[in-house]
């Protein structure tokens, strides 16, 4: 059956759709499906968070734009985001300690509002992070362009970890299991920057590639 291709289940975070795209013959009859059996428990889903896994390269943005439309009308979701489900098996139960040599993830794209990226290893974004976004890894996280989401790298514990960007202007910046928010600035500097836990903080400074350890 179908259905048995489109699992919806509970989280700490909120609703996970566990989707298997290579089992609906278009993005319409998935999007049906999943539809038909929120509105089963339409009343609990009001207000809720929900997280859409699945392969990533089978949805474009026109069609997870379609879907949030409908599903914040029908169902007063407080959020829907996509998370790529090859990312979120490979890292499930890991704690990555290869921060200064280890795995690596590329991605040489703008990483979209709604999207989640979570990797064991370290991440690198040829590309900008725009707002809305999520970006989890359990070492660094390198952004060549602008950082305007939510970044978390360490998320296993590890506060060796760090983040950089071009331009650092994120929602929320988070390092082992240290959060913070980036000031309201008129002034945005123009020069890369790098966030690291220092004397029990987080703190944001220049990149310099003689000084920065």
């Amino acid at each position: 059956m179908l259905d048995d291709n489109l699992i919806i289940k509970g989280t700490k975070d909120g609703i996970n759709a566990v989707v298997n795209m290579d089992k609906f013959k278009d993005f319409e009859e998935m999007m049906g499906v999943l539809v038909e059996k929120l509105s089963k428990g339409k009343a609990f889903y009001k207000g809720a968070s929900l997280i859409i896994t699945t392969d990533l390269k089978k949805i474009n943005s026109r069609d997870f734009n379609k879907l949030r439309e409908i599903l914040f009308d029908e169902f007063e979701l407080k959020n829907c985001t996509l998370e790529d489900k090859m990312e979120t098996d490979e890292s499930a139960g890991k704690t990555f300690t290869g921060i200064h040599e280890g795995r690596t993830k590329f991605l040489r794209r703008t990483v979209r509002s709604g999207e989640v990226i979570n990797y064991l290893g370290n991440i690198v974004i040829v590309g900008d992070v725009n707002a809305g976004s999520q970006i989890s890894a359990g070492g660094n996280i390198i952004i060549l362009g602008v950082m305007r989401g939510s970044a978390h790298a360490g998320n296993g514990g590890n506060p060796e970890a760090i983040v950089a960007a071009y331009s650092m202007q994120p929602e929320i910046l988070q390092i082992a299991n240290l959060m913070t928010r980036a000031p309201e600035e008129a002034d945005k500097p123009a020069y890369p920057e790098v966030a690291k836990i220092k004397d029990g903080t987080i703190q944001v400074e220049p990149y310099l590639p003689n000084k920065f350890k």
